[in-house]
């Protein structure tokens, strides 16, 4: 895994936290999803958002990745309001949706070439090492249509290896993991943190995390 950056993206104040969200409203389809929410995501932490299906997770994680602007409220960075920081923030983010985000019609070796690209220059020996420990060694030019929906998740979490962001949002990442793959998620979650990252998380998955907080939603 490659090494959190010690340094924050702004000029950091040692008692701002990472990631602060502040009487957050959202509305879908006529029915209140949440209303005056407050969060609160430092370094070193996890943290997990709980709630039945239709309670607001995904479109919480969404809003606070910039990926949905129906909300009322304030999001900031390391305390600075996280419209002035827009830049710094999503260099810092990485987000894996429910949904893999993999290519079926590529290859493992393909899609983190891709995914790569957007951000940061990656050595084929990283990427490749990337894919050996999530267990994929052997499969790295096999498209991905032929691997089953476990193997295709674990190309998704092979980012996790390779992405220096300081912040992961990570929705439902433990779906179709075998116990192998359950075990190894769990440890690059501690790992990223005990290295200074952040990681905000929906699972179904009973987490046995020392580091975790839980934010209950609906």
């Amino acid at each position: 895994m490659p090494p959190v950056t010690p340094e924050s993206p702004v000029d950091k104040v040692a008692d701002k936290p990472m990631l602060r969200a502040s009487n957050l409203f959202c509305e879908r389809d006529e029915r209140v999803l949440f209303s005056g929410l407050d969060l609160e995501l430092s370094e070193g932490q996890i943290l997990q958002l709980q709630g039945s299906n239709g309670s607001g997770k995904t479109t919480l994680m969404r809003i606070l990745c910039g990926l949905n602007d129906s909300y009322e409220g304030q999001i900031s960075w390391y305390g600075e309001a996280i419209e002035e920081q827009t830049a710094s923030f999503f260099s810092s983010l990485l987000y894996i949706g429910h949904r893999v985000g993999v290519s079926k019609a590529l290859t493992p070796l393909e899609n983190l070439r891709w995914s790569c690209s957007l951000r940061q220059q990656t050595s084929e020996e990283e990427i490749l090492k990337a894919l050996a420990e999530v267990g994929l060694r052997g499969f790295e030019e096999s498209p991905c249509y032929t691997l089953s929906a476990g193997q295709q998740q674990r190309v998704s979490l092979a980012r996790l290896l390779i992405n220096p962001a300081r912040l992961w949002i990570l929705d439902e990442p433990f779906t179709t993991l075998d116990k192998k793959g359950v075990d190894l998620l769990e440890t690059l979650l501690q790992a990223h943190v005990k290295a200074g990252g952040a990681v905000m998380v929906t699972t179904h998955h009973k987490l046995d995390i020392p580091e975790l907080s839980i934010l209950s939603l609906g």
